[in-house]
């Protein structure tokens, strides 16, 4: 995952590029890679404010919106797969999520489908 620079560090590789220094060189000083310092220098003489540093956003909520539509349907229909839980979604809630976002939800929730013992695979003789 990408690394969140501290608001000190911007504000620092801007001064030094607000002094003359190229954004190349603030990157090598700085160490943070080149097209990092680029972009900040860039972001910073477009609009005249240091990037900010904020971290990346986590879209959890979203399904934590239907909470109770998604347990009342696994509660109704337990052996549904998620991608059929998907495409009851998209078609009754007029949303859209994917596989993964569904796993997690259900996860948070410590609900799972497994297969009882008599669905087992043989084992060989």
């Amino acid at each position: 995952m990408a690394k969140v620079y501290s608001q000190d560090l911007r504000e620092r590789l801007i001064g030094a590029v607000e002094a003359g220094q190229s954004a190349s060189a603030a990157s090598r000083v700085f160490r943070v890679s080149r097209s990092t310092a680029i972009k900040w220098a860039a972001h910073w003489r477009r609009t005249g404010e240091v990037p900010p540093a904020i971290p990346r956003k986590r879209y959890r909520w979203r399904l934590d919106e239907h909470e109770a539509w998604l347990l009342a349907l696994v509660s109704k229909e337990a052996d549904l797969t998620l991608e059929e839980i998907r495409d009851r979604f998209t078609a009754e809630r007029e949303a859209t999520t994917c596989v993964n976002s569904l796993w997690r939800f259900y996860d948070r929730h410590k609900i799972s489908y497994k297969k009882n013992r008599a669905r087992r695979r043989a084992k060989a003789a």
